[in-house]
């Protein structure tokens, strides 16, 4: 990832003299909106009162609020950045699988032209047959490679976004900041849009599971930040589906594997269910005993926001198969933070809700249908909602939700679910795969996407 401009260090605490007498000794106020501090005082000798005040880097008594919105703007291109490393790792492997199949057209093409006659007419059909395969290879190849081009391109665009807003934070100006923020729109528009065009795909396949570990008990839930850059491989892992409080942090996946080198989150109020899922450094969870969402920041040890999702049941009123206080579960695909859930007003169906990661508030809704309480477990990816028809032996992926056309279809994709007892399943978008907490066991799965790229000649 390239480097973001880092705003320069506060600057050292200011001696302010103010009018205070009578007042010596005491702390005089805080206020956390604008963080100005005012700790200590003394009395001078000409009866004015000497105050120690810690003033923000950046205050924003002098202007108009630009200040905090520069910072709001360079929060979203960091996001920007962060998301466009996590398209370009996933998209990886299906670049280097398509240049194969090319290299693979290559040599059937010269085995085909080498033939002259001394072939038999079935070795010749079955040289033929492949190559028809594998004709299609070409246009979704070159068309990997335009897309790649155009990475290149919006990363030089972040590139000079950042230097650009650094420039403005450094000398606190307010020219240019509308021009700015129309920018930033337009490159999250174009990198969703890369996003779903590069690597989306319908389900076709889920692999056999690739059990990491044996810890805790049979109900619990365990996640990677599915919007970290690739340095970042920290785990976190939740055991229990009810009252918890306690989250353990692992730096690696190794660490974890190990049970070594982790520290412990003590949250401010305990969870429901196993729904958990950690977005761009903060963890969403259902607060027990209510419909409220949390977001819970890991950095600052503090809760960032929390909001009542409306008409949403909890306390086992509308859980997946299984129980566990599952009323509620959040996911994140390549579109970003999703909720779901059951209302009253939905006859105990299955509601899937788009929602804003800073504010929490619902964006948009969707009524799948689908009877929440015959749904094993379920996740997203690309906007699509993916429903087991159970969380025992025998599940296989049955149902389908499309966001994009308010549409649905059943599925029979196999689920090996080799330890008999499902309690979480959530999709990671970084890593493409699933990740599963199976009795007591940290189990992950690769998925098969069906992508198809139009090309230029399409309808």
């Amino acid at each position: 990832m390239w480097p973001l401009a880092v705003p320069p260090p506060p600057p050292p605490p200011l001696l302010l003299l103010l009018l205070c007498s009578g007042l010596a000794g005491q702390t005089l106020f805080q206020s956390p909106e604008e963080g100005w501090q005012l700790y200590t005082s003394a009395q001078a000798p000409d009866g004015k009162c000497i105050c120690t005040a810690v003033i923000p880097a950046q205050s924003t008594c002098s202007r108009d609020g630009r200040s905090r919105e520069l910072r709001q703007l360079m929060e979203k291109v960091q996001n920007v950045s962060q998301s466009m490393e996590v398209l370009e790792l996933r998209t990886y492997r299906d670049l280097q699988y398509v240049r194969s199949m090319e290299t693979l057209m290559r040599s059937l093409d010269a085995r085909l032209r080498a033939a002259d006659g001394s072939l038999s007419a079935k070795s010749f059909q079955e040289l033929k047959d492949r190559m028809t395969e594998l004709l299609p290879l070409s246009s979704v190849l070159e068309q990997y490679k335009a897309d790649t081009r155009t990475i290149v391109r919006l990363r030089e665009e972040v590139r000079n976004l950042s230097g650009s807003l650094a420039s403005i934070q450094e000398e606190m100006g307010a020219y240019g900041y509308e021009d700015l923020q129309q920018r930033v729109m337009a490159l999250e528009a174009r990198l969703h849009a890369c996003a779903q065009k590069l690597g989306c795909g319908k389900l076709t396949g889920v692999s056999n599971p690739i059990t990491i570990r044996a810890m805790g008990s049979r109900f619990g839930s365990w996640m990677t930040d599915t919007m970290a850059p690739s340095a970042d491989s920290r785990v976190w892992y939740m055991d229990g589906y009810y009252k918890g409080r306690r989250v353990l942090e692992f730096r690696t996946l190794g660490d974890f594997i190990k049970g070594q080198n982790f520290i412990q989150h003590l949250l401010p109020q305990p969870w429901a269910g196993t729904g958990h899922v950690v977005y761009n450094g903060s963890l969403f969870y259902n607060k027990y005993q209510s419909n409220v969402v949390v977001k819970y920041h890991f950095r600052s040890r503090s809760v960032l926001v929390q909001r009542s999702l409306p008409g949403a049941g909890y306390n086992n009123t509308f859980p997946y198969s299984w129980g566990g206080f599952s009323d509620m579960d959040f996911m994140v695909d390549e579109s970003g933070l999703w909720a779901v859930y059951t209302t009253n007003q939905n006859a105990g169906n299955i509601v899937v809700s788009r929602l804003d990661p800073h504010t929490l508030e619902v964006v948009r809704s969707w009524d799948t249908g689908y009877p929440k309480r015959s749904a094993g477990e379920a996740f997203m990816i690309c906007g699509v909602l993916y429903v087991t028809n159970s969380h025992l032996a025998g599940a296989k992926v049955y149902f389908a939700y499309f966001t994009n056309t308010s549409s649905y279809e059943y599925t029979d994709v196999p689920f090996h679910n080799q330890y008999s007892h499902i309690s979480m399943l959530d999709y990671n978008p970084r890593e493409r795969a699933l990740y599963t907490w199976n009795n007591g066991h940290q189990v992950l799965y690769n998925v098969t996407l069906f992508h198809v790229i139009s090309t230029a000649g399409d309808p």
